[in-house]
């Protein structure tokens, strides 16, 4: 056989070192999803509050990593993926299935299917969002909203009913607690425009900065000390405000429809002298032509 002088280098070939700032996104990423795998074993063996705390904080992992990654210049394209991949444990499969050994397990197959179809529309949430994420047609206001119910927040609020359980309210019928279920797998494959948070600036004034702090502060207390009130009302209020997103929405479109309107109507100006040139007639030469 022909020897091949490019065989050495291909064998001496070694991959480009990573910087270690690339690698720290990538280990909070793991660390969410080790929290939505623990949530699911918790699950299994009755510890639900354990299994709610699990995927809260796998959701502020969640929040944390991305904005990390930019912080640090730490994004990549396997880190994006590996984010996704996250995602639809943590709060697609994780969540189904507490819902499932907490009460679902009650209506049989109609509780798993039920369970699944908010899995699946996890995935789906999660698979559309990364084919629209580069869209080129997307209107610029269109970056400050989702299109659907985001997983994490569909996650949270999925789990309403166990909420109400622990602040002691009655307990849901296992029908009511399916239904909710798929309302909220519908919202997450809508398409119905919510807010994204993006709106609000990455920088504060200074004077707020000490306000903000408190209020930080103020939210983790209440956090720690009362967790399922505080979901409770976050979960209502989120849920309540989706109107708002889509009125909103509604409002830049048709502002924007009104602008390109006004943009690629022809432009009509005043009649007036400057309109009609009037030339004059040429003046008469009275002298006889040259003599050649």
């Amino acid at each position: 056989m022909p020897s091949d002088t490019r065989t050495p280098d291909l064998r001496r070939r070694r991959f480009r070192q990573i910087p270690i700032r690339m690698l720290v996104p990538n280990v909070i990423t793991l660390l969410a999803i080790c929290a939505g795998l623990t949530a699911i074993r918790l699950s299994i063996e009755g510890r639900n509050e354990l299994a709610l705390a699990a995927i809260v904080f796998a959701a502020v992992l969640d929040g944390i990593d991305g904005r990390v990654a930019r912080m640090i210049k730490g994004q990549s394209r396997f880190g994006a993926e590996l984010d996704s991949l996250a995602d639809f444990v943590n709060f697609g499969v994780a969540p189904a299935l507490i819902l499932y050994f907490w009460q679902l397990h009650d209506l049989k197959n109609v509780g798993w299917i039920a369970a699944m179809i908010f899995a699946i529309s996890g995935g789906l949430r999660l698979a559309r969002f990364n084919a629209t994420m580069d869209d080129p047609n997307k209107p610029a206001f269109a970056g400050n909203y989702f299109t659907g119910v985001p997983a994490p927040l569909g996650a949270l609020c999925v789990l309403l009913p166990m909420y109400l359980v622990f602040i002691g309210a009655p307990q849901l019928p296992a029908p009511i607690t399916a239904v909710f279920t798929l309302s909220i797998a519908f919202l997450m494959v809508s398409r119905l425009p919510v807010f994204s948070g993006k709106m609000i600036g990455g920088r504060i004034a200074p004077d707020m900065v000490l306000p903000v702090v408190v209020l930080v502060v103020l939210f983790i207390a209440v956090l720690i000390s009362y967790p399922w009130h505080l979901l409770t009302g976050g979960s209502l209020i989120y849920l309540l405000s989706l109107p708002l997103g889509w009125a909103s929405y509604r409002a830049h479109e048709r502002r924007a429809r009104e602008e390109a309107a006004a943009a690629s109507e022809p432009s009509y100006s005043s009649p007036g002298t400057a309109d009609f040139n009037v030339v004059a007639d040429p003046v008469e030469n009275d002298r006889p032509p040259r003599l050649n």
